[in-house]
């Protein structure tokens, strides 16, 4: 059995995509995951399962579209790539609700780092399938445009810490 981390794009976040965490424990259980727990209101799921990462991801991205009625995008990590992208970030000075991993289903493109607009004092660092970025003010006040960043979901690095925690007890 392999512990999984899942980050669901697009939930509970500014009134779209609505959610209850109690049903995506029951999507998860459903498919036959165990050791189901969610982590607050925003699409993180822990769990175990023996199945393969594009598997878990297949599974969970079909329950979600038949339940939305509409695709809704799915991150996959193991635990141990949760604690690598946790230990990886490359800005460990910064707080944690002040840096972000942008997870991807693939490598960032080459040209990301080129492809940035709006980017102030922002900091952009690529990781293996994750965009890296300190936000010195906030994101709130932020106008930074990442296309690359378009398909994936991100996550503070408190977050990216509880939920390798999550994993790593499962």
């Amino acid at each position: 059995m392999t512990a999984y981390i899942a980050l669901l794009r697009a939930v509970n976040v500014g009134g779209t995509g609505k959610l209850p965490m109690s049903e995506l424990k029951a999507m998860c259980e459903a498919e036959g995951f165990e050791g189901v727990k969610t982590y607050i209101a925003s699409g993180n799921v822990v769990f175990t399962s023996p199945l393969k990462e594009k598997a878990v991801k297949a599974a969970l991205e079909a329950r979600l579209a038949d339940y939305a009625g509409k695709p809704v995008g799915v991150m996959v990590r193991t635990a141990a790539e949760m604690a690598a992208v946790l230990a990886a970030h490359p800005f460990p000075d910064a707080p944690g609700n002040r840096v972000v991993a942008i997870f991807l289903d693939e490598a960032p493109p080459k040209d990301t780092l080129a492809a940035v607009r709006h980017q102030a004092n922002e900091e952009i660092r690529l990781g293996k399938r994750e965009i890296y970025v300190r936000y010195d003010d906030g994101m709130a006040s932020s106008k930074l445009v990442i296309p690359a960043a378009k398909s994936g979901t991100a996550r503070n690095i408190n977050t990216v810490a509880k939920l390798a925690d999550m994993a790593a007890a499962l």
